[in-house]
């Protein structure tokens, strides 16, 4: 069960640091990322 968790979360952190490169702007990435980690606090503890 474990690995499959962090399976999941580095798949997803490789997603993420894609998507920052194609960000044109600091600002917005660091908006994407609180926004992202928000919803991922909420749907993993909830």
């Amino acid at each position: 069960m474990m690995k499959r968790v962090i399976g999941f979360a580095l798949f997803f952190m490789a997603i993420g640091m894609f998507i920052m490169m194609l960000l044109p702007n600091l600002v917005w990435g660091v908006i994407v990322l609180v926004l992202l980690l928000i919803a991922g606090y909420r749907l993993f503890c909830c």
